[in-house]
């Protein structure tokens, strides 16, 4: 049988670039290199691409990987049928892939960037086309298309940067008027709780507000809802199946990238400690809000369940959440039946599947 050719794309322009690096060594140490040709890709916070050479892939979150003398300058180019170009000295070097698995979060990725580009080259990628991603990567697009599936979700009130800078009153005397403290504010359109704050009073309010708009010029507030973050992951592409749920204790405030990341103050729960017909509901709700927004390959949807009656509200969806050792996505279908490099093997065939 011929080994396929994967591409796997790191890195990125994004503030979750750091993320994208521990997902990728996690992603290359599990895939069978005994049945791919693995072409590592990383894209630096400056936009220069990079294939990497090396064989140690603690490199990449070290932050070495950019040094290693094997590397070669490259790019996936546009025109059909060129694939991966690398560059040495004088001449372009062709090689021809077929899949990529853009393991990246965020800006110039999860937004639908990255597919577009990999459309256009004709080449089958992992994860959710470009609509799909557009529309999840932009929270407040994410919630239209959420509120027309008739999913229960937080009330939510979008605030724009141009108001932030002529209208900071208006805005804080509207919020206050529709919300009780505390709020959630984060910015449209970054992961990895990237920009996100809880709001307890005006001033950490006016804070937050400044700091989400940091990132994006849309900044969605929401509701504060009283109750266990619940995870699901999705993978299908026309029949979409759901994993068993997962809780996030963030052992802080809220579960923000440092409690993702960089401490150890989270506690995962799989699976997670609600009811029975309540995690079947979530599955179906997470099943429902992928189909809605048009997702294929994967992605991960988080809820909240509330403490005093259980009742499920979504909070956002991720199209490439985290590949790390201890992401809950991989997580989740491994206590499923699913181990990472199994599930890993699948996303690639739903990639090659989507495209025939």
């Amino acid at each position: 049988m011929k080994k396929l050719s994967v591409c796997i794309l790191f890195g990125g322009m994004s503030p979750e670039h750091e993320v994208s690096l521990r997902s990728a060594e996690a992603v290359l140490n599990n895939l069978d290199h005994e049945k791919y040709n693995i072409y590592p890709v990383g894209i630096t916070k400056d936009g220069d691409w990079i294939i990497f050479g090396g064989t140690d892939y603690s490199e990449l979150p070290a932050g070495t990987w950019m040094n290693n003398p094997a590397n070669r300058r490259g790019a996936i180019s546009p025109v059909r049928g060129q694939g991966l170009l690398s560059f040495e000295g004088d001449c372009v070097v062709r090689e021809v892939i077929d899949v990529v698995f853009p393991v990246m979060h965020g800006e110039y990725c999860e937004d639908g960037a990255i597919q577009g580009l990999l459309k256009l080259a004709g080449i089958p990628y992992v994860g959710p086309h470009i609509a799909a991603s557009a529309v999840s990567m932009d929270k407040t697009l994410t919630k239209l298309v959420v509120d027309h599936a008739q999913v229960p979700q937080a009330a939510w009130h979008l605030v724009r940067r141009v108001d932030l800078e002529h209208h900071l009153n208006n805005v804080t005397a509207a919020l206050e008027n529709k919300f009780a403290y505390p709020m959630f504010v984060k910015p449209a359109g970054t992961g990895s709780s990237v920009g996100v704050s809880k709001a307890s009073d005006r001033d950490a309010l006016v804070k937050a507000l400044h700091d989400a708009a940091a990132f994006d010029d849309k900044v969605l507030v929401e509701e504060f809802i009283h109750g266990r973050e619940v995870e699901v992951a999705v993978m299908g592409n026309d029949n979409p199946v759901a994993s068993v749920c997962g809780e996030i204790d963030s052992g802080a405030e809220f579960y923000d990238y440092d409690a993702k990341y960089l401490t150890d103050t989270s506690t995962a729960y799989i699976p997670a400690r609600i009811p029975e017909d309540v995690e079947e509901q979530v599955r179906e709700m997470a099943v429902k809000v992928y189909s809605a927004i048009g997702c294929q390959g994967l992605s991960r949807v988080d809820f909240f369940v509330t403490y005093e009656d259980n009742r499920i509200v979504f909070n956002e969806i991720n199209t490439l959440p985290g590949f790390t050792s201890i992401s809950m996505y991989p997580k989740l279908f491994g206590a499923s039946g699913i181990p990472y490099s199994q599930l890993l093997d699948q996303l690639l065939q739903l990639a090659m599947e989507a495209c025939e």
